[in-house]
């Protein structure tokens, strides 16, 4: 008996499958760290707006952080929603705009803790907005968010970066200081008509700036089993990406805009439910694939 590509032994069922058409995996809780740091750095990506980048910023460092893990999240976007999901000041502080202007600033005077313990972020608001017009000037301008989270790495182990939905200058740079990037694609046609010029992109800087870049994986997000064109999208990017799109898979839920209003995390305000646990297995499946510590 065969089942999408997947032999079952004879005697025995064909193995469950999940929404990727690949048999159901358990990942592991990771062990935990005898030290920390330094850390590796992940950008979050996607050009096109909406499709659950700063939810999965959010709530992946919340579930990696319960796993002992220490985490700096940097808020990246001039909208400042990581910031403000997280229930963190970003007005009247040091802020990543500041840290990117100023290279004398020491960045661990604008890094704020969260209600996560293990949780820390570097906040961000509108004036990040104006960044890219200071920068555009500077010598190495691709590469000054590097030198800012170079100077905290070490006191971390992960380092999870939150982009704008845009493939500008901040973009770039967060792609030039990071290790790894993780995609959310939501299962949407013209969210995925984009991954092709985003991974343009992502070749670009590995060939010209950052030769360790990795793709670390596309997680889909927002994913409704309930229609025909959410499950078709998922097959398409399945075939298209093959072990690039991650087993995990984040499914459409109110809980997330809920927590959002809370300034929480989904795995603190409501730890029990089916999304605060997807997040979970993704924490697991990263650490699995080599992409966390």
């Amino acid at each position: 008996m065969t089942t999408n590509g997947y032999d079952a032994l004879p005697g025995m069922d064909a193995p469950e499958l999940g929404p990727t058409g690949r048999p159901l995996r358990e990942f592991p809780v990771p062990a935990p760290l005898a030290d920390h740091g330094p850390a590796r750095i992940i950008s979050m990506c996607n050009q096109k707006g909406g499709v659950g980048k700063t939810t999965t910023s959010i709530n992946l460092a919340a579930a990696l952080a319960e796993y002992g893990r220490r985490v700096l999240a940097v808020d990246f976007d001039p909208q400042g929603a990581l910031s403000a999901g997280l229930g963190v000041q970003n007005y009247d502080v040091t802020t990543i705009y500041d840290l990117l202007l100023n290279p004398k600033l020491d960045p661990h005077e604008a890094i704020q803790p969260t209600s996560v313990e293990g949780l820390d972020v570097i906040p961000a608001n509108i004036d990040l907005s104006a960044a890219e017009v200071h920068l555009v000037s500077e010598v190495a301008r691709e590469q000054i968010l590097a030198r800012v989270l170079r100077r905290v790495a070490d006191d971390y182990d992960l380092i999870l970066i939150d982009c704008q939905p845009s493939l500008g200058l901040l973009t770039v740079n967060a792609l030039t200081a990071a290790h790894g990037v993780l995609i959310p694609l939501e299962s949407e046609y013209f969210a995925l008509r984009g991954v092709a010029l985003l991974k343009e992109t992502i070749d670009k800087v590995q060939e010209r700036l950052n030769p360790s870049l990795e793709l670390d994986g596309i997680l889909i997000t927002m994913f409704d089993s309930r229609t025909l064109h959410a499950r078709e999208v998922l097959e398409r990017v399945v075939d298209a990406f093959d072990s690039q799109v991650l087993d995990t898979v984040i499914r459409r839920t109110v809980k997330f805009p809920d927590a959002s209003v809370a300034g929480t995390p989904v795995t603190q305000f409501a730890p029990n439910h089916a999304a605060a646990e997807a997040y979970r297995t993704l924490a697991r499946e990263l650490v699995v694939r080599g992409a966390v510590a």
